[in-house]
């Protein structure tokens, strides 16, 4: 089956050699994390940062993440809340650091753009999808984002168009692209189905 180039491919987290390391989750990404921490070197938590977004999984990881002895844990509600941490960690890090993103496609693609910009090689950088397939997407009209889409089409939720989710994505959006549906006739309303779950 052939697939669109833009779309991202997904790895299975495994612990690398490196000075330290900064593991990212989202959710059911937190599995990713603890299944690594199964193949990884007594050692390797003693230098790591782990950073979680509970999200909907509410309490269930947060106990067995911590239970890793990370050197720092920092537990956030949302990715937007997490992002300055992860700044201010990219600019303080030094040669050797090695990161890993398990979780949401949305949690993964705001996070590896924020690394790149902050000059973190994506050849370190290791990604495990976990959880939810629920899509962050960019009308192409009005430029705004639209967080957590789970159907085909959406509204947007900034000007209220009716968008196809396209497949392609924007890595440097970190989103994929909606565009108007119905831009012939506005009064064609097609149902919506709850496709990426």
């Amino acid at each position: 089956m052939k697939t669109i180039l833009s779309r991202p491919v997904y790895g299975t987290l495994s612990p690398q050699a490196g000075k330290s390391h900064l593991l990212i989750a989202d959710a059911e990404g937190a599995s990713a994390i603890l299944d690594l921490a199964k193949k990884a070197p007594e050692d390797f938590f003693a230098n790591a940062h782990i950073m979680f977004i509970p999200g909907r999984t509410g309490n269930s990881f947060q106990d067995l993440l911590k239970a890793l002895k990370p050197a720092q844990y920092y537990e956030g509600p949302s990715v937007a809340a997490a992002l300055p941490r992860l700044t201010w960690t990219l600019a303080n890090a030094h040669m050797g650091l090695r990161m890993y993103l398990a979780g949401t496609e949305g949690l993964i693609g705001q996070m590896m753009q924020a690394a790149i910009e902050a000059g973190i090689d994506p050849a370190s950088i290791q990604t495990e999808h976990r959880g939810s397939w629920a899509r962050r997407v960019q009308c192409v009209h009005c430029k705004g984002v639209t967080e957590n889409v789970t159907t085909q089409p959406v509204t947007c939720s900034h000007c209220g168009l009716l968008l196809l989710v396209r497949d392609h994505y924007s890595k440097r959006l970190a989103a994929f692209q909606g565009v108007c549906i119905n831009a012939e006739d506005p009064t064609e309303i097609p149902q919506k189905e709850e496709i990426f779950r």
